[in-house]
């Protein structure tokens, strides 16, 4: 019985631990911070193993949501460097070791 408690709390503390998400730089206003959060999130979960579906429901919903021009990468261990316009940068990491990159550059 005692078993079975752990292991399923050892799951919970899984879950939660590789469900975290962390902000890495941004500059995008507080609403769109969370909007933009909330969507990748979403995105990732539903698209675990599709990385570019996830980034075409993300760049749609941006396009549609804060105007066109927006860009997204979704990927582990990439580097870039971008030219985005001021206040419409996110990079953050999902799941452990799943990097997002969005940013709007028309």
């Amino acid at each position: 019985m005692a078993e079975t408690v752990d292991g399923k709390k050892d799951e919970a503390d899984y879950k939660r631990l590789h469900s975290f998400h962390l902000i890495r730089h941004t500059d995008m206003p507080e609403e769109m911070r969370v909007e933009t959060m909330e969507l990748c999130v979403t995105a990732c979960e539903k698209f675990a193993t599709n990385n570019e579906s996830a980034a075409k429901m993300i760049k749609e919903s941006m396009d549609k949501k804060f105007g066109s021009s927006w860009h997204v990468v979704i990927g582990e261990g990439f580097g870039f460097e971008i030219t985005h316009e001021v206040k419409n940068l996110l990079y953050m990491f999902f799941g452990g070791g799943v990097a997002v990159c969005v940013w709007k550059c028309s």
